[in-house]
């Protein structure tokens, strides 16, 4: 059980994030500014003898301890973790191999990020050969399609664990094609016994419910925790003195501020901005690691670069943290933990390392002529990818921005938007569209509705914007890639709109071949 305890004076008083400008009524936890953003799960209230009320939380006994195991004691060589890129890792346990989010080539979230590291030569071969997989989320950075296909040509029945998320993991893998055929959805908390000494246990995130994970392995009583990109794992409750902990460290992986124009955000806004927001997320898990007292700790997943030419100001301004500046944190906070910075190809021996943290031979770097960031991208061959969307023979009608829109569903909301197509440099696509929706009613006007209302506009560069309309992905693309340009009035952010376009979107793709018959009766009978 957990507690929020306030003055009974003050529950009448409101609470503002800073960040998304929503404000909380604290006396009926709901939140307005606007209507429907984030809810808080349902607290208990208690009225305590000295007139404080105190808000409970109700929370379920730690799954992990359900059967638990007393250690044995590890042999050289029995537990190797390697780090291969990102967020991407191999643990081999003793013949076993099991690898987590691999994304090995080509970009995530459309074209927006690439890997800042080189992975080691034989990735894909290590990727085959694994006896089982963990996707985290469905978020291209852990969850690559491109990864994925060639994996699925050389061994498409390899087994593949994924969390029992709202929106499944796996929601486009019919329209991507990839043929993997043995995708296992397991429930939240529960063990999933691999042999006799290996089992691991996936958890959801709590702010995320509906898209993040997070993952406990278990090796003859020897924990290793994988926090990945949750926001609050499991609610913020933790196993502790976990063996070894990952977690994501870098930050910057958000469209706001870079991707946000007008009013007060200006460069040197977004700049100060991202260093105070470095600075939290720095102190922030130092502090987690220190709380939850992992005997190693190695920071991962935040290693993406915005690699393309058009994308230099971003990767200019979006400074991201440094592995070493972490650890360099925790080492000062909590000395009593081992640290970890990883190259690519760099291996971990567990049992050695436990013995003692000390001892250099626990861990094994790469090769000294080893590349470890990467020098060159195949931009052409996936930009080519995304530009083959623009002339696809559904824009040529532009009743196209009707189904779309009526296909995705949202609407009954106050907010007017606008939308331009463009070009690399957000400047208007001669060929592109400039259109107006309103949510309210999910009408189409030519200008902006003259009652009060919230108001939108995004500059969203062309290939991504169709690719995602023609397949009916997700506005991650567009918005985690920095694939837009957004301003608002009044700045303040709109939950419902963003996490139905982020997560909401319907499973199936439009059914532009209905949409065609539907467009070319409509010619015909214009002529006639």
């Amino acid at each position: 059980m957990s507690s929020i305890t306030t003055d009974s004076l003050f529950v009448h008083r409101t609470v503002k994030c800073t960040k998304h400008n929503w404000k909380l009524n604290v006396s009926t936890m709901k939140y307005v500014n606007p209507p429907d953003s984030f809810l808080q799960d349902e607290l208990e209230v208690e009225i305590l003898d000295n007139g404080v009320l105190q808000l409970v939380e109700l929370s379920p006994v730690d799954p992990w301890l359900a059967d638990p195991r007393e250690p044995k004691e590890l042999q050289e060589g029995e537990v190797k973790v390697t780090y291969i890129t990102h967020a991407c890792m191999e643990l081999q346990f003793g013949e076993t191999r099991f690898m987590f989010d691999p994304w090995l080539k080509g970009p995530a979230f459309a074209r927006g990020w690439w890997l800042l590291h080189e992975p080691p030569a034989d990735a894909m071969d290590r990727l085959c050969s694994a006896d089982l997989i963990y996707i985290s989320h469905m978020h291209s950075d852990h969850l690559s399609y491109p990864t994925l296909k060639d994996l699925a040509k050389r061994r498409p029945d390899v087994p593949i664990y994924v969390g029992d998320t709202s929106r499944p993991v796996f929601w486009y893998l019919e329209q991507s094609q990839v043929p993997l055929t043995n995708i296992n959805v397991v429930p939240f908390g529960v063990w999933q016994n691999v042999n006799e000494h290996l089992r691991f246990m996936i958890l959801m995130d709590g702010v995320h419910p509906e898209l993040d994970t997070c993952l406990i392995v278990e090796y003859k009583g020897h924990m290793i925790l994988n926090t990945v990109d949750c926001t609050r794992p499991n609610g913020g409750k933790l196993p502790n003195n976990a063996d070894l902990m990952m977690s994501d460290f870098a930050g910057g992986a958000s469209g706001f501020p870079m991707t946000f124009f007008g009013g007060k955000y200006t460069d040197s806004w977004k700049e100060t901005f991202i260093k105070n927001e470095r600075v939290k997320l720095l102190n922030y898990k130092s502090a987690l690691v220190k709380s939850l007292g992992p005997k190693i700790y190695c920071p991962f997943a935040g290693y993406f670069v915005e690699a393309h030419p058009s994308d230099r100001s971003i990767r200019e301004t979006n400074i991201k943290n440094s592995a070493e500046n972490l650890n360099a944190l925790i080492n000062k906070v909590a000395p009593d933990i081992k640290t970890w910075t990883p190259k690519p190809g760099s291996v971990l021996d567990l049992g050695l390392a436990l013995r003692d943290p000390t001892n250099r031979a626990a861990i094994t770097d790469p090769p000294a002529n080893a590349q470890i960031y990467k020098d060159k991208w195949d931009f052409d061959l996936y930009l080519n990818e995304l530009n083959g969307a623009i002339g696809s023979e559904i824009f040529k009608h532009k009743s196209w921005i009707q189904f779309y829109y009526s296909w995705a569903g949202f609407k009954n909301y106050n907010l007017v938007m606008r939308v331009i197509e463009t070009k690399d440099n957000f400047e208007p696509h001669a060929g592109g569209y400039d259109y107006l929706v309103d949510f309210l009613d999910l009408s189409f006007p030519t200008a902006r509705p003259g009652r009060e209302h919230f108001y939108i506009e995004i500059k969203n560069r062309i290939s991504v914007m169709r690719s995602a309309v023609l397949h009916g992905r997700l506005w991650d693309d567009l918005y985690i890639g920095f694939q837009n340009h957004i301003s608002r009035d009044p700045d303040i952010y709109h939950h419902k709109f963003w996490n139905h376009f982020q997560t909401e979107l319907p499973v199936s793709a439009p059914d532009w071949d209905e949409f065609l018959q539907q467009a070319e009766m409509g010619s015909s009978c214009e002529l006639m």
